[in-house]
């Protein structure tokens, strides 16, 4: 017994060591991140950036959030962008994932504690197959980026040139697969006009939609659809996050377009092919990539509202994307549909969800709105802004979205300070709450107290 309680007591002290190895590692990288943005050679004017601006921006990047407070393409160097461009890779796949390319390439056993992080990094609570699902990430993210930067770079060579096209193709396939939403089409004249100059190119909205969708699904999701093949035979994990995601999809699809078929600054002006087009990139940047093809600022109020609620869902456990998640999300709802019909216990596809698993979707889903509600409010405090936007802004923040109403450009050095650390809580903090509340053990309670109701409604 006393054997069984050390075993235990070990293997909380290593989920706690993973989740500190990530929370250190990311602080550590935003810092390097800085620090290299800071330097002269980083920015187009050869003139240091400031510390505000450059810990802002190694933030964004590394949280792949895409807020900026300067335009990546017309601020920064094609060194600073290169830092950028890396600092997004590390955030979207967790520095653990790639650092293990060094062990892969010379054949170096990867230790227990290195497969505790990179279980951690992948929200995954089991090591089993760690390393065989790592070189499948890896594999993944290679002909996934590739293919789109190639893709992309069929329009950007032509219009750019080779070197700047190509540039232009990998760093637009990388930043829409980690979801980060940074693009370097700023100019001086429109330094955040983001990807508005192709809101009727196909080619250019089907790849970028392409890998928001494929990055947000979740590793675990791809490796158990590449053994499975089939839907019923897929884990309960992966048929929630699939059915999830595709309805918040087809659903905010749908709102985009009864809310704002007419409004002027947004789909009204266009014509029919193209309004389902920017509906369509509408819904899918929302899931936390923040490309722009639309004026955020132009929204209708009860678009607004959605976009938050999508923005603050985001995409899947253990993939490149923020936000409460999916999974949460649904299981959330699930719990609310089964006490409306009176059930006392969750099930979906046959199966009985734990009451663990309930509890930490719910811990997820109230931090995460605590969080960005908190943000909200203490930025229209210090900026006296209505509250909208700064809600906007709050959970785009938080859910590492990276959308704009135009407000953070504008913030004073408290409130960008604020998004920071939203930006960081959102990446970082959550997670690393939910790795260490799935991947502890817990020993039985010693004590069970009796049964009582209370009044909730």
């Amino acid at each position: 017994m006393m054997a069984f309680r050390a075993s235990r007591r070990r293997s909380g002290r290593r989920a706690m060591h993973a989740t500190m190895v990530i929370a250190v590692g990311f602080l550590l990288i935003v810092l390097a991140g800085t620090a290299l943005l800071m330097l002269p050679v980083a920015a187009r004017s050869g003139r240091a950036t400031g510390f505000s601006d450059a810990l802002f921006t190694a933030t964004s990047a590394t949280c792949v959030t895409g807020l900026i407070v300067v335009s990546t393409g017309a601020h920064w160097s094609a060194f600073g962008q290169a830092v950028i461009l890396l600092l997004i890779q590390i955030g979207g796949l967790g520095f653990m994932s790639l650092a293990s390319i060094a062990s892969f390439l010379l054949r170096r056993t990867i230790t227990l504690r290195e497969r505790m992080v990179m279980s951690a990094g992948l929200s995954l609570t089991d090591n089993a197959g760690i390393v065989r699902l790592t070189r499948r990430v890896l594999l993944g993210t290679l002909v996934f980026e590739g293919a789109g930067a190639v893709l992309l770079a069929c329009r950007f060579v032509p219009q750019f040139g080779l070197l700047r096209g190509l540039w232009m193709g990998v760093f637009h396939a990388v930043s829409a697969f980690c979801n980060a939403g940074f693009d370097l089409l700023g100019t001086p004249d429109a330094p955040f006009c983001s990807l508005l100059a192709y809101a009727g190119d196909p080619l250019v909205n089907g790849t970028i939609m392409a890998l928001i969708v494929l990055g947000g699904l979740g590793f675990f999701v791809w490796s158990d659809i590449w053994d499975k093949r089939r839907f019923r035979r897929l884990s309960l994990h992966s048929k929630l996050v699939l059915v999830t995601t595709g309805t918040l999809l087809l659903g905010g699809f749908t709102l985009t377009l009864l809310f704002e078929w007419d409004r002027p600054g947004t789909l009204g002006q266009l014509p029919l092919g193209r309004k389902l087009m920017a509906a369509a990139f509408q819904t899918v940047t929302l899931r936390t990539a923040g490309f722009d093809m639309l004026d955020q600022a132009a929204l209708s109020g009860p678009m607004q509202a959605i976009s938050c609620l999508l923005m603050l869902v985001g995409g899947s456990p253990g993939s490149t994307a923020g936000g409460v998640k999916t999974v949460a999300a649904a299981v959330v709802a699930l719990s609310a549909l089964s006490a409306l019909r009176g059930r006392t216990e969750v099930t979906a596809f046959g199966r009985t969800i734990a009451l663990r698993s309930i509890m930490n979707a719910v811990t997820m889903v109230t931090v995460g709105c605590a969080l960005s509600l908190a943000g909200a409010c203490a930025i229209a405090y210090l900026e006296g802004a209505p509250f909208g936007a700064c809600l906007f802004e709050a959970v785009s923040a938080f859910a590492t979205v990276g959308l704009s109403m135009g407000l953070t450009p504008v913030l004073h050095p408290a409130s960008r300070a604020l998004l920071i650390v939203l930006m960081y809580l959102g990446r970082v903090g959550v997670l690393t709450l939910g790795v260490a509340v799935l991947m502890r053990h817990r020993e039985p309670p010693k004590l069970h107290y009796p049964d009582a109701n209370v009044m909730v409604g």
